[in-house]
């Protein structure tokens, strides 16, 4: 990654950081709740039986409500669990099911390590991001987790990252192992983004 590339995204990033953490609790309830609105909405038209997910942070689009609702109605939820290695191990999703706060600060479910193959089988993919743009770039918060899960699956199911709003944006800057996602899954809305090939 170029200097400048580099500064481009933390540039971004600490500004897209800085306006999440404004927000009120009542914004953040409030978005959560559209969160699960249109996740359900989208498992729904998908036909999703299992998806992989992620425990949002406090300032994150809240996941949780969501994972939740899909547990009770049967649906496998797989969590990512982060490896020194860079790879993603996963879990499976249990109701009131523990969790703890990896080394990196972010929320991490406990349970039976599956292995970084095991989000092979699921029907979608569920991510986080920081910001995401119209021709379907992710930009994450710069660990390359979910970079190098998204290249290395030979078949990958839709993925969709969920974001505030204002964070779909026209461009994000890129370097070449950036992954493209399917679309973005808002408080408001679910938007399909154009596939790269």
């Amino acid at each position: 990654m170029t200097d400048s590339l580099d500064q481009a995204k933390r540039a971004m990033r600490a500004e897209l950081r800085e306006r999440r953490q404004l927000l009120s609790e009542t914004q953040r309830a409030t978005a959560a709740e559209g969160i699960r609105a249109q996740l359900d909405a989208l498992l729904e038209a998908r036909g999703a039986r299992s998806v992989s997910c992620f425990l949002s942070s406090p300032t994150e689009p809240g996941t949780r409500l969501f994972i939740d609702g899909a547990i009770e109605r049967g649906i496998r939820v797989l969590l990512p669990v982060m490896r020194e290695d860079g790879l993603l191990d996963w879990t499976v999703a249990q109701a009131g099911g523990g969790e703890i706060q990896s080394a990196l600060g972010v929320p991490e479910a406990v349970g039976e390590l599956l292995g970084p193959i095991a989000v092979n089988d699921v029907d979608l993919m569920i991510l986080p991001a920081a910001a995401v743009d119209r021709s379907g770039m992710r930009m994450g918060w710069g660990r390359g987790f979910f970079d190098k899960t998204l290249g290395s699956m030979a078949r990958r199911p839709p993925a969709y990252a969920v974001i505030y709003d204002s964070e779909l944006v026209d461009s994000v800057p890129q370097d070449v192992h950036d992954q493209p996602v399917t679309g973005v899954v808002t408080p408001t809305r679910t938007v399909e983004l154009p596939t790269r090939s």
